[in-house]
């Protein structure tokens, strides 16, 4: 594929992430799905924002399916994305839980990228511990 393939492709997925529904469930998922144990998941995962939870995590498996598969070069997406690292960050510690509840290929493409990724695991223990640090700095804020 072209550079210039390369790049069309990644302004879809782009656009993808833009739409109404896309981007309500980006906001849920980095707002309020903040899961400590499976039955975090399953709670969200039976409820009102079971949509939700399922399109951000397919949506960033199905993307990292095409890096996966050459479609796209990882320096590329790589270079253009990040919340893929944060998606995983937040099933990470769960993963083999949730995959012997649902089956093991949830994530199973995003998963494989994150190990692609220079330091992916790293950095998704990171942004798993950025974002805790983000939920206590607004939960002190907030009894202020």
């Amino acid at each position: 594929m072209s550079k210039q393939e390369e790049a069309g492709l990644i302004l879809e997925l782009y656009t993808l992430r833009r739409e109404e529904t896309m981007r309500q469930a980006r906001d849920w998922f980095f707002r309020e799905f903040n899961p400590e144990s499976m039955a975090d998941f399953n709670s969200a995962m039976f409820s009102a924002h079971s949509g939700h939870l399922r399109m951000v995590v397919t949506y960033w498996d199905m993307a990292a399916a095409l890096v996966n598969h050459g479609a796209l070069s990882l320096d590329l997406f790589d270079d253009c994305n990040g919340e893929h690292i944060g998606t995983f960050s937040k099933i990470e510690p769960l993963l083999g839980e949730i995959r012997a509840m649902i089956g093991p290929r949830f994530a199973l493409n995003l998963e494989k990228l994150i190990d692609a990724t220079p330091d992916g695991r790293k950095r998704s223990a990171m942004a798993r511990e950025q974002m805790k640090a983000i939920r206590a700095q607004l939960a002190k804020q907030a009894k202020a």
